[in-house]
């Protein structure tokens, strides 16, 4: 069930809304966390269009009336995420994406609810998804895609440096702001580990998922590297490497890491996409190297990475 613009609550029920955060939220540890500090109330933004539609609720345009600022607003209903038992899931995206602050990733500036509601406070990314854009455009030239993926794995070898992992890299949660820059967005499916190890963990989309995860439900820490690889394949070519007739075929192939690289790649995509779809889970190419490659450099000249940075020189004695 989804919730329909009519579910957002009327003026009048907006003041009662705010009262509702005075009291106990009846969500159990959902909003124990002090992280997890509200400073909005919805009387505060003006609700405009809405941009998209999710499992648990919608996306809305709105603006922030005291200083005119643009977000989008993510509505949950508590009733669908309790029935769901995603509770816990919702608070760990939401005390991540608070924490997390790159040019490629979707701000989170905070939360707020009410009796029924949860209300995400997000950046608000103009162009919509990479997914509407590849699908407009069939598929994108090396140039846009060493860019789009250059952004992705500065963004992403920043999140690993901090012990994040993304566990669900799609072109779906990847938005485009008005600058034509890239924004990691729905941290739903990630985690927070410092002990860097592997997880007994499925998650994730079927074109996208790492062969160790379909043949030992592991779910590795290069989960998304395997991921940036298989988006660059789609960028490039418009479609998943793995995509077959069925989901078994599908599978099999992942299992098999079975795919065809198109002749008219250039060396240095062929190079790079190698080092990142590999059945060699431990081996595959971190994201810093990613966002500095020769491809990216080659194709990409103007992009330049915020985290990321250039390996050192060897030493002559």
């Amino acid at each position: 069930m989804e919730v329909a613009e009519e579910e957002l609550p009327s003026a009048s029920q907006q003041n009662s809304s705010q009262k509702n955060e005075t009291t106990p939220s009846t969500e159990p540890d959902l909003f124990s966390s002090p992280a997890l500090h509200s400073r909005f109330a919805l009387d505060e933004f003006d609700i405009g269009r809405p941009l998209g539609r999710g499992k648990f609720g919608n996306v809305y345009l709105a603006r922030e009336k005291s200083h005119k600022f643009v977000v989008a607003l993510k509505v949950m209903l508590k009733a669908q995420i309790s029935r769901q038992y995603v509770q816990h899931q919702l608070k760990r995206e939401i005390e991540i994406q608070l924490h997390l602050c790159h040019p490629n990733i979707l701000r989170c500036f905070g939360y707020f609810h009410d009796e029924c509601r949860i209300y995400m406070v997000l950046e608000f990314a103009e162009k919509g998804e990479l997914f509407t854009l590849l699908r407009k455009k069939e598929k994108l030239t090396e140039e846009e895609t060493a860019k789009y993926i250059g952004q992705v794995s500065d963004a992403l070898a920043y999140c690993h440096d901090k012990n994040v992992w993304h566990r669900d890299i799609k072109p779906e949660n990847i938005l485009i702001d008005g600058l034509d820059n890239l924004k990691l967005a729905d941290f739903g499916w990630s985690v927070h580990d410092k002990t860097r190890e592997n997880r007994s963990t499925v998650c994730g989309t079927l074109d996208y998922l790492p062969p160790e995860m379909i043949i030992s439900n592991t779910c590795s820490t290069t989960v998304d590297n395997w991921a940036v690889g298989v988006l660059m394949f789609e960028c490039l070519v418009g479609r998943p490497p793995f995509e077959g007739p069925s989901q078994k075929s599908t599978l099999d192939r992942i299992k098999l890491c079975q795919f065809n690289v198109p002749l008219h790649f250039s060396e240095e995509a062929k190079t790079l996409l190698a080092k990142l779809i590999t059945l060699d889970y431990v081996n595959r190419a971190p994201m810093a190297s990613v966002a500095v490659d020769p491809w990216v450099k080659q194709f990409a000249p103007s992009f330049k990475p915020v985290f990321a940075k250039d390996p050192a020189p060897p030493t002559t004695n």
